[in-house]
């Protein structure tokens, strides 16, 4: 059955623009949606991408219904944070893709939703699983599936106006200079290598803050907290890029890293907050750190400490973060 989502426009806006941020998917995926016929304006059906949307004109889309397609074998397990009848909270492991691409080889995380059973039918008849929020493949962590389209577009909402969001834990060389150092810049693809992003002129702006945590015994590396204030790709490798840190394991923004290596790149995302799209009841999931990760952390860092303090974390990280008047 085919489901119908509405929209209040509250700024003037291209509509494919528009609809991407409300509907959390790409202007191109939108673009079929509408020329497709699934795009109402002011109950008037509208072909063009590109329209020029008003304040308070009506947006109605109609969501397709899904097409099933086979997924592929599937040699990884999920744990699962949370679950009920809207949202789905996971804790990815490093090394698993969230969304199928030509370029990638083996199972997804979409893969493993599959065969587990959910799905979320939204534009264009395609599944796409309710992915609201990416981890790039290297990095492990908490994220959010959305089961339903209401709460699929109400969490894409709350990612739009910034009421949801995650803390990351990431361990650096060298340590930061101030215990707690904001970078802006805007991101776009490096000119110089097309496999990178970086800080670039007339790129999509972003903000990101990083917290001091841990010394390592030596002093040389540096366990940190990091809050996005944007959605970039790579945002927080390119950020630390710019302030010349690297984080230990990236074997594309920290190639010349000295002695320090790991077998995987050691950023987690370890806090999630949101507000429950049924309930709106604020609540937040902490994702434990994989074996990797957590052996690396005891063999170079005094971790009693960050054990100790660990049920206070998402307090310490909001008191510090917000003190710093963003």
């Amino acid at each position: 059955m085919e489901e119908v989502v509405n929209f209040n426009v509250e700024s003037p806006n291209r509509l494919d623009t528009y609809l991407s941020n409300k509907l959390s998917q790409t202007r191109s995926q939108v673009a079929i949606l509408i020329k497709k016929g699934n795009v109402f304006v002011d109950e008037k059906e509208c072909l063009k991408p590109g329209l020029k949307l008003k304040n308070e004109q009506k947006v109605r889309v109609v969501l397709p219904k899904v097409q099933k397609k086979e997924h592929q074998e599937v040699d990884f397990d999920v744990e699962v944070l949370y679950e009920d009848e809207a949202i789905l909270v996971l804790n990815k492991p490093s090394g698993v893709t969230v969304h199928p691409a030509p370029s990638v080889k083996g199972a997804t995380l979409v893969d493993w939703l599959k065969k587990k059973g959910i799905s979320l039918s939204t534009i264009s008849g395609e599944e796409r699983h309710g992915i609201v929020h990416r981890l790039d493949k290297g990095t492990s962590g908490v994220m959010v599936v959305a089961k339903t389209n209401q709460a699929h577009t109400e969490l894409s909402k709350q990612l739009e106006e910034k009421t949801m969001g995650r803390y990351y834990l990431a361990v650096i060389t060298p340590p930061l200079k101030e215990e707690l150092q904001v970078v802006e810049c805007p991101i776009a693809r490096s000119p110089a290598n097309r496999i990178k992003m970086a800080c670039v002129e007339g790129g999509k702006a972003a903000k990101s803050a990083f917290l001091s945590l841990l010394y390592s015994h030596d002093q040389k590396e540096q366990l940190i907290a990091c809050k996005l204030f944007s959605g970039r790709t790579h945002q927080i490798r390119v950020h630390l890029e710019k302030i010349s840190r690297h984080i230990v394991g990236d074997e594309v923004y920290g190639k010349n890293i000295g002695k320090s290596r790991s077998e995987r790149i050691l950023l987690h995302a370890y806090l999630l907050y949101l507000q429950h799209p049924i309930t709106k009841k604020q609540i937040h999931f902490r994702a434990e750190m994989d074996d990797v990760m957590r052996e690396y952390l005891e063999k170079k860092f005094d971790m009693e400490k960050f054990d100790e303090n660990e049920n206070t974390f998402g307090e310490l990280f909001v008191r510090r973060f917000d003190a710093a008047a963003f």
